[in-house]
Parts: C-alpha cells; structure tokens; sequence
C-alpha cells in the first residue's frame, strides 16, 4: 500500500473515532507534535489515549482531506478540522513521517 493510502486510512480511523485502528498504522515509539514544536502525544500509547481524551470531548470532530501528496518516506495532507456541527473549522497541514509502511510521527502547521 502506498504511504498516501496509508495517511488516508489513518484520517478515515479518525473520522470514525477509532484509536485503535488509528494508532495500528504507527510505529510504538510514534508521537505527534506541533510542527518543529511540543510534542503533543507520545508514543503508540499515548497518541491512542490523547485521541481517546479528544473523542469524548468533542463527539462530532472531523477532519476532512482537501488535497494529499507523498514525496518519499513523507505524505503531507491538507486537512480540514471541524470539533463540531457548529464550531468554526480550521485548517492544518499534517505531515506525516514514515518508517517502512508505519508512520513514526506526524506533525501539524496550524
């Protein structure tokens, strides 16, 4: 499978508020950080909490992708976050790093 599939799989987990399946396509030692910034889940482990947290604080969260591209071990999508039916959505880039067909570490430009 292709990284960009892989990236897509992994939106598509979290649209359907599915950690576990999320999390499957990382490597243990993954984590996601603010772009050459905090890390803000680290490890399998807590990226899979961390989501669990956000999921039950905002049921209707989605991420939509409004394009995708892979270079190499990289894919970069452009997503768009809405936290509910009502909130303003917004945009990110998330950059997602891969170490043979996991992803080891995504980081988001906000």
């Amino acid at each position: 499978m292709n990284k960009l599939s892989i990236a897509e799989q992994m939106i598509a987990h979290y649209n359907a508020q599915d950690a576990d399946a999320y999390v499957a396509l990382m490597t243990e030692d993954a984590a996601e950080a603010g772009y050459r910034g905090d890390v803000l889940r680290e490890g399998k482990e807590g990226v899979r909490s961390g989501l669990k947290a956000m999921f039950a604080q905002f049921p209707e969260n989605r991420a939509d992708i409004l394009s995708g591209h892979q270079l190499g071990d990289y894919v970069v999508l452009h997503e768009r976050v809405f936290r509910s039916n009502i909130s303003e959505p917004f945009d990110v880039m998330a950059i997602y790093s891969f170490e043979g067909d996991k992803v080891s570490r995504v980081e988001f430009v906000r």
